[in-house]
C-alpha cells in the first residue's frame, strides 16, 4: 500500500516548472554514491524535482584498511561531481547546498579531496557531522510517519555508516512536522562490511551489527511500543529500496512503486533471504539489484535483519529519499524565511 501524495512530484524539463520562483540544488557524496536534486519549491512546502543525477562512485573503497581516499576512488567521485556540476550550470540562479557524508568524515585526505574538488569543478563541499546527516534524513522521512502509531526508527543505511532516528509527529502538525527524539550514527556500513567479512558472510555480518546496535536499542527500551504497533520502521536507503524492488518482482526500478510502500517483517526478510541465497552473478541479474549493488547488497540486508531483531516492528515503510531530500527541503525553509524577514 502506497500514498503517493507523500512524494515529492518529478517533472522532466524546465518548461515543465511552474511559478517561476528560484531553483535549489542539493548534493549528497556518500560513501558509495553521488547523488543530486535540482528542484523547484511548491506551495505546499516540498518541491517539484527539475533535474537529478545518481551514481554509484564507491569513494569509501578500502577506507576501512588504509584511512585514506584512494586515487581511483576519488577520480570515479571527481568524474560523478564534474557531471553534477555541468547539470547545476544548465539552469540558471541555482541556490545550492552541498555536502560529504562519512568518508570524508573519516579519511586522513578527506578534507584536502574536497579541497581539489572546488579547484576543479567549483563545487563547495561541506563535511556534515553524524548528527546532522541523521537530522537531515529523519526529515525527508517525516511525512512517512504513520499517523496512527505516531513513533518511527528511520534506518538510514549508508556506504559508511548507518544513522538511527527516532522521530514523532506533533499532534495537530502537518505531514512534514516532526520531532527528533534521539539520533546515533554508527560506522557500519555496506561497503567496509562488505570488505572486512565477504559478500556471502551474512550470518557473521548480522551478528557484528548486532553486536554495535545492541547497547543503544537496550537504552532505548522501545521493543513494546513495536509489539503493541505503536511504532513502525522506516526504511530510507539503498539496501531498503532494493529489497522492496525485489519483493515487487519489478521488471525495472520504478521509484513510484516503492517510494511509500509499507512491507511486513517477514515480507522483507524473504526478499533478503532470497538475495542471500544467490551468487553475486544472480543478484547482478535482478533488476532492483543490477551490477553495481549486487557485492553489496547482503551486507545492506545484514545490517537490516540486526535492526528487525532488536527492534521487532511488524511493519515498515520504505522511502527512496534521503540526505538530499533533506537538503532541499532545508534549504528551501532557510531560503522562505530570510524572504520574508527581508
Amino acid at each position: 500500500m502506497r500514498n503517493s501524495s507523500l512524494r515529492p512530484e518529478y517533472r522532466k524539463s524546465m518548461r515543465d516548472l511552474d511559478s517561476g520562483g528560484p531553483l535549489f540544488a542539493a548534493l549528497d557524496l556518500g560513501t558509495n554514491n553521488c547523488r543530486l536534486l535540482i528542484a523547484e519549491a511548491d506551495p505546499h512546502g516540498g518541491f517539484v524535482v527539475a533535474g537529478s543525477f545518481s551514481r554509484i562512485v564507491r569513494l569509501g573503497e578500502e577506507l576501512a584498511q588504509t584511512g585514506q581516499l584512494s586515487q581511483a576512488a576519488m577520480m570515479r567521485a571527481l568524474a560523478a561531481l564534474a557531471v553534477c556540476a555541468e547539470r547545476i550550470a544548465a539552469f540558471p540562479s541555482v541556490i545550492g547546498t552541498y555536502i560529504a557524508t562519512e568518508a570524508c568524515r573519516r579519511a586522513e585526505n578527506g578534507a584536502a579531496f574536497l579541497t581539489g574538488v572546488r579547484e576543479q569543478t567549483g563545487l563547495a563541499l561541506s563535511i556534515v557531522t553524524p548528527a546532522e546527516e541523521a537530522a537531515l534524513a529523519a526529515a525527508a522521512c517525516a511525512d512517512l510517519v504513520d499517523g496512527q502509531a505516531n513513533l518511527a526508527l528511520v534506518v538510514d543505511i549508508g556506504g559508511g555508516s548507518t544513522e538511527l532516528s527516532l522521530i514523532t509527529r506533533p499532534s495537530g502538525g502537518g505531514p512534514r512536522d516532526h520531532r527528533l527524539l534521539a539520533s546515533r550514527s554508527f560506522q557500519l556500513g555496506v561497503v567496509a562490511l562488505a570488505e572486512s567479512f565477504g559478500q556471502s558472510a551474512f550470518e557473521d555480518m548480522r551478528r557484528h551489527a548486532l553486536g554495535l546496535l545492541s547497547e543503544w536499542a537496550e537504552g532505548l527500551a522501545l521493543a513494546p511500543h513495536f509489539s503493541r504497533n505503536e511504532a513502525h520502521i522506516i526504511g530510507t536507503s539503498g539496501t531498503m529500496t532494493s529489497l522492496a524492488g525485489v519483493h515487487l518482482g519489478l521488471a525495472r526500478y520504478r521509484r513510484d512503486a516503492v517510494d511509500g510502500l509499507w512491507l511486513s517483517a517477514s515480507e522483507t526478510r524473504r526478499a533478503g533471504d532470497r538475495l542471500c541465497a544467490m551468487n553475486t552473478g544472480a543478484r547482478a541479474q535482478l533488476p532492483s539489484i543490477g551490477v553495481a549493488r549486487a557485492d553489496l547488497i547482503v551486507a545492506g540486508y545484514a545490517i537490516f535483519a540486526a535492526i528487525l531483531d532488536l527492534w521487532p516492528a511488524s511493519r515498515l515503510r520504505v522511502a527512496d529519499r534521503g540526505l538530499r531530500e533533506g537538503l532541499l527541503l532545508s534549504l528551501i525553509r532557510r531560503h522562505a524565511s530570510t524572504a520574508a524577514a527581508s
